[in-house]
């Protein structure tokens, strides 16, 4: 018997290496807490699959990054039957609440960098506020932040700002389906948002401020739905079991370009990275 012949009984007879455990397929929507970076929660979620059971090559995304400084909805895909969904999610409308601090401004957009008090000689009214908003809803051109992950010439914007360098990024396209003022008292402002792919609400902040004539930066951000997905079904990350198996995780929804994803019938551009507080 040839040394192949007896690789092959042994595989036959069961002597041969245990087969891989199957990998768990789901989601989870986890309620993002502030400080955390996006892919953190993957980490800590697949290694708690591992514990569980899964294979080490068990695949986690998400639908959709969370800065550090942001929190809230944060879908996570497990298994190939979930992470092909990624981009379907994405291209769903997402909801979000948005504090903006129009008496100051940061290099980034948000408060990871040091605030830079803005000088306003006449504080807008609300009736000011309410009336330039509209200028931003609909699909609009906007500039994604110089602080963000968009790709140039293969480096990420942010390390180029970083460096004291203008990565000139171009406005785009963007979809802003509303935009809800829901309470106002100088110098802070708290908008209800809903959105489409690749929106920016730094930008968002930054543009509404140089409208006014005031600052414009996003004190504070929690997104609230992503598809179908919303904040209620959310749970915060120590409620997650440790270990985590199947039967913790929730069912994959309906294929990509399923209306039950809630997509919008114009998808933005592609969205970036760890630089966004939100979409």
């Amino acid at each position: 018997m040839t040394a192949a012949d007896a690789s092959n009984a042994r595989d036959a007879d069961g002597g041969g290496p245990p087969a891989e455990p199957a990998s768990p397929t789901g989601i989870l929507v986890i309620d993002k807490p502030l400080g955390l970076t996006s892919t953190a929660v993957c980490n800590a979620i697949k290694a708690r699959l591992r514990r569980g059971g899964a294979p080490k090559r068990v695949k986690v995304g998400h639908a959709g990054t969370l800065d550090p400084m942001a929190t809230g909805v944060l879908v996570i895909l497990v298994g190939r039957g979930a992470t092909r969904l990624a981009d379907a999610l994405m291209r769903g409308r997402k909801r979000y609440l948005a504090q903006i601090d129009l008496a100051h401004t940061s290099i980034c957009g948000d408060t990871e960098r040091e605030p830079q008090a803005v000088a306003v000689a006449s504080p807008p009214t609300r009736a000011d506020i309410e009336a330039v908003l509209p200028r931003f809803v609909g699909t609009i051109m906007q500039r994604p932040p110089d602080h963000s992950a968009i790709l140039i010439d293969g480096r990420r914007a942010y390390k180029i700002a970083r460096k004291g360098r203008d990565p000139a990024l171009p406005e785009r396209p963007v979809i802003v389906h509303s935009i809800d003022l829901l309470d106002y008292a100088w110098p802070r402002l708290t908008l209800g948002i809903a959105c489409g792919k690749g929106t920016y609400i730094r930008s968002l902040a930054r543009d509404l401020g140089a409208a006014l004539g005031t600052g414009g930066m996003l004190a504070a951000l929690r997104r609230t739905q992503v598809g179908p997905f919303t904040i209620g079904q959310a749970r915060c990350l120590g409620a997650v079991p440790d270990p985590l198996t199947q039967a913790d995780l929730g069912e994959v929804p309906d294929s990509p370009g399923s209306a039950s994803l809630d997509q919008d019938e114009q998808a933005g551009p592609a969205e970036a990275g760890p630089a966004e507080g939100g979409s």
